[in-house]
């Protein structure tokens, strides 16, 4: 009955946010030729207080399900400069509240115009991938971190009953982004392609897929930002495995401090009520690593919740501190 209930719960997790080791060198080849012809076209019917959004309905992919890929460029973006970019997971939850599923969104183009027209960030732009609601866990689970639960207790969570195959993705969902997505990107657009302009950020599952991706390829990322993130990796449960197994990846893996940033958030309502109890967890692997004041923060928002509309009232910081001149 246990499982079952769990079950129902894993299923649940897929849905609540349906709108929501050895690390990797940089010449693995990339699947898709950068130049190859993929239609990016002006989305229609959204309101954005600022630049353009762009969108490919189905971005091919040799690792994952397709899927649809925005691309925001911002007002005057030009051909005549360069720009960093941002990687952002939950793509549809974005830009516009009227166009997704629970009528909020975390105003991306919004804070993007404002702070660049401010002069607080470097210029930049955004590339939104869109989940897929039912493969939305399975692709954004730190893949690896699966492996530091023991094999019987393994065994027990791919037994638990899902709407669709126990079959992790997330090592793919990157492959995806640096074979495929980022190649095109910088080959097409007006961008820097280093690590001191690429960065990634993303809320709940997103903020773990986030933290996976710097992890995984420190080499590509300069800055992750990881928004109210998800250390339960799952529905509460008793006895949970998955937070010791994420810690523990994160031991073995998270980059040294050297020129990286990373930063975490966190709230106490909601959802978000069962993160402050990982915070010390999250300051202490970053102080393991080297990070201090100037390329880490670990941020208690008291009396947010898990939801678009606490993370977009706050989503000035981590970009300025990600991206700020």
């Amino acid at each position: 009955m246990k499982l079952i209930k769990l079950g129902i719960c894993l299923s649940l997790l897929f849905a609540s946010c349906k709108s929501e080791s050895t690390k990797k060198s940089n010449d693995e080849e990339a699947v898709i030729n950068p130049k190859t012809e993929i239609n990016f076209e002006p989305v229609t019917g959204v309101e954005l207080s600022g630049g353009k959004l762009l969108r490919a309905e189905n971005f091919p992919s040799s690792y994952i399900k397709q899927r649809p890929v925005d691309i925001w460029l911002p007002d005057n973006y030009s051909s005549d400069k360069k720009y960093s970019v941002l990687y952002m997971h939950d793509g549809q939850m974005l830009f516009d509240a009227k166009t997704t599923w629970n009528k909020q969104e975390w105003k991306v183009d919004e804070w993007a115009t404002q702070l660049q027209k401010d002069g607080k960030v470097q210029d930049f732009i955004v590339v939104a991938i869109h989940n897929i609601s039912d493969l939305r866990w399975l692709d954004l689970f730190p893949e690896k971190a699966f492996n530091f639960i023991d094999p019987q207790t393994q065994q027990e969570l791919r037994n638990i009953p899902m709407a669709v195959e126990f079959k992790f993705s997330g090592d793919n969902y990157l492959k995806f982004i640096i074979n495929e997505v980022k190649p095109f990107i910088d080959s097409n657009y007006s961008v820097y392609t280093d690590k001191a302009h690429t960065f990634v950020m993303g809320s709940s599952m997103g903020g773990l897929m986030s933290m996976y991706a710097i992890s995984e390829y420190p080499d590509i990322f300069g800055g992750a930002a990881c928004i109210s993130t998800h250390w339960l990796g799952s529905m509460p449960m008793a006895n949970n495995p998955y937070p010791k197994a994420l810690f523990e990846y994160m031991n073995s893996n998270f980059p040294q401090s050297q020129d990286q940033k990373v930063y975490f958030d966190y709230g106490d309502k909601t959802l978000d009520a069962h993160y402050p109890q990982y915070a010390k967890q999250v300051d202490d692997v970053l102080e393991a690593k080297g990070y201090n004041d100037t390329n880490s923060k670990n941020i208690f928002f008291e009396g947010a919740d898990h939801s678009e509309n606490s993370w977009n009232i706050r989503l000035d910081q981590p970009l300025i501190f990600l991206l700020g001149k």
